[in-house]
């Protein structure tokens, strides 16, 4: 029984993902992941790499994720996931590559800058 573990990174959410073979189920912090991702279009990005490789229902996922918000934390997992199947099986990491789902997203949010109201945004001028 194969079993492999991989982390996913998104902006500054963290994801340890537990790959097991299975019935397919995708449990996110203890949650299923349609209770912990509630809406359709973060269920479709956590789920990504299984459908790209074609290996929904074949494996039980568990994950535990922390930092950043639910959207980070989805791509996060959608790494750790494609990563992971990508360990078990190498013959399905070209198709994950096309997808652009084997590559870790580094963009960060810009430090707020002495002097400045955020990052680039300057304070309001006042002429007098």
């Amino acid at each position: 029984m194969p079993t492999t573990n991989t982390s996913g990174r998104r902006k500054t959410a963290v994801a340890r993902v537990y790959l097991n073979e299975g019935a397919g189920a995708l449990t996110v912090n203890g949650k299923d992941y349609k209770e912990y991702f509630p809406t359709l279009p973060l269920q479709y990005v956590a789920t990504q790499s299984l459908l790209v490789s074609g290996s929904e229902g074949k494996f039980d996922i568990i994950a535990n994720v922390a930092g950043g918000g639910v959207k980070g934390q989805a791509e996060a997992v959608r790494l750790a996931i494609a990563k992971a199947i990508v360990e078990l099986d190498a013959e399905k990491k070209p198709a994950l590559r096309a997808k652009g789902l084997m590559t870790r997203d580094d963009r960060m949010v810009e430090r707020k800058k002495p002097g400045r109201r955020k990052a680039r945004r300057r304070f309001q001028f006042s002429k007098r």
